[in-house]
C-alpha cells in the first residue's frame, strides 16, 4: 500500500505537468531587430550620417554633407559654413550690419569680437554714405568721398548734392564767390585799403564803409577783390546782392560804391576804371560817364546787381532782373572787385554785401 508521502509527490508532478501544458499567456515574443533593414531619413535637408539622421543644412559637423565639418568660429547656414562674430554676447553672421549703426558690420577676419567700420563711400541710407564709420550726407564719386556742397574740382558748376545723388556730380545754378557773414579772406578775397575805413560782419553780410577826415585831402578806400573769379575769355555773368546804405556822388573814373567786372590792383587800370559800374544815391552808370540810368540805389533795400558779358563781349547790367546799362568790347582779366575804389576826398560809401555769385551756363 503506497504511503501518504508517495501519493502527495505524485499529485504535485501531475499538477505541474497539467500547468505546463495549459500556458495561456498573451505576451508575444520580442523580435530581435533585423540589421539588414537600413534607417530611413525622409525629411528635406536631413541625411544619414554615422547611423543617425542629421540636418546637413544646419549641423556644423555635417554642413552640406556628411562629415563636412565647419571650422572653429563658423556656423552652418543653408548647408554652407559661414564665419561668425561674437559681439555683446550675441552670435552675428559675417557681413551682417549693425542695426544701431549702418556703417558697421561683422567682419571676422578683421575682428570677431567687435563691429568693423564699413568702407568709406558705402551707401547707408537715402542721400547718405559712410565716412569714417558714420552715416552722413556726402557723396562718393570716382573713389573719393566729398563733403556736401563741395564743387567738382574739374567743373565748379557741379557740386556734391547728396539729396540729388551720392554717386554723381549735380549741376548747380551758380558758383558762390562770397557768402555774407563768413570771413572773406577764407573765401579768397583780399583788400585794397586806405584809412579811414571799416570792414565788419553781420549775420549774413559783410559791411564796407569809408569816410573822409575833416579837412582831409584824401579819403578812405576799401575795396575787396578776388582773383580767378571767372574766365575772361569766355561769356560770364556775375550777380552781386548788395544794400547801399549811403554813398557820395562819383567822380569820373572813381566811385565810393562800385562793382568792377575786371580789376588790376591796387586801384584799377584805365580800362578797368572806364567800364567800372558806379552806384550813386539815385543812379547807376559806367564810370567813364558814357551811360547812366536813374535808380533809387540808397532805398535801404537789398538789390541784385548783375553784370553779364556775352560771346561778342557785349556787357549788360541789370538790377533785379531789369536791364539798365550796356556797352561793347568789355574786357575782363578774371579778377573782380567791389567797394570804394577811390581815395578822392568826400567820395565815400557804405555797403552791405550779402552774396557774390558767378552764374553757370
Amino acid at each position: 500500500m503506497p504511503s501518504i508521502r508517495s501519493i502527495a509527490l505524485s499529485s504535485i508532478v501531475v499538477l505541474g505537468f497539467v500547468t505546463a501544458c495549459d500556458d495561456t499567456s498573451t505576451s508575444p515574443p520580442v523580435d530581435t531587430p533585423d540589421a539588414s533593414v537600413p534607417v530611413m531619413c525622409n525629411s528635406v535637408g536631413v541625411e544619414l550620417c554615422g547611423g543617425a539622421c542629421v540636418s546637413t543644412v544646419s549641423d556644423p559637423m555635417h554642413c552640406g554633407g556628411c562629415d563636412k565639418a565647419c571650422a572653429t568660429g563658423e556656423a552652418c547656414e543653408g548647408g554652407v559654413c559661414v564665419a561668425l562674430c561674437q559681439i555683446d554676447g550675441e552670435q552675428v553672421t559675417a557681413g551682417a550690419v549693425n542695426a544701431a549703426n549702418a556703417c558697421e558690420q561683422c567682419t571676422p577676419e578683421t575682428s570677431a569680437t567687435a563691429w568693423t567700420q564699413r568702407t568709406d563711400g558705402t551707401p547707408c541710407s537715402p542721400g547718405q554714405v559712410c565716412s569714417a564709420g558714420v552715416c552722413t550726407p556726402k557723396c562718393f564719386i570716382d573713389g573719393v568721398v566729398h563733403a556736401e556742397g563741395a564743387p567738382n574740382p574739374a567743373n565748379a558748376c557741379e557740386a556734391c548734392v547728396p539729396e540729388t545723388s551720392t554717386t554723381q556730380w549735380t549741376a548747380r545754378a551758380s558758383v558762390p564767390l562770397l557768402v555774407g557773414g563768413d570771413d572773406i579772406t577764407a573765401q579768397g578775397w583780399t583788400t585794397a585799403a586806405q584809412a579811414p575805413n571799416t570792414l565788419t560782419y553781420g549775420a549774413d553780410y559783410v559791411r564796407l564803409a569809408t569816410s573822409t577826415n575833416s579837412g582831409g585831402r584824401t579819403s578812405g578806400q576799401l575795396l575787396i577783390m578776388r582773383a580767378n573769379s571767372l574766365d575772361g575769355t569766355k561769356p560770364f555773368a556775375l550777380r552781386v546782392t548788395m544794400l547801399v546804405e549811403s554813398v557820395k556822388n562819383h567822380n569820373q573814373l572813381d566811385s565810393g560804391a562800385a562793382i568792377l567786372g575786371s580789376f588790376t590792383p591796387p586801384a584799377g587800370q584805365a580800362v578797368d576804371r572806364s567800364q567800372m559800374i558806379y552806384l550813386d544815391s539815385g543812379a547807376i552808370g559806367w564810370a567813364d560817364d558814357t551811360q547812366s540810368a536813374a535808380f533809387p540805389v540808397t532805398d535801404n533795400a537789398y538789390h541784385v546787381y548783375e553784370l553779364s558779358v556775352d560771346a561778342a563781349k557785349v556787357a549788360t547790367v541789370s538790377i533785379d532782373g531789369v536791364p539798365k546799362l550796356t556797352r561793347n568790347n568789355f574786357a575782363a582779366n578774371g579778377t573782380i572787385a567791389i567797394g570804394d575804389q577811390t581815395n578822392d576826398p568826400n567820395v565815400d560809401g557804405a555797403v552791405r554785401i550779402k552774396s557774390v555769385e558767378r552764374l553757370c551756363p
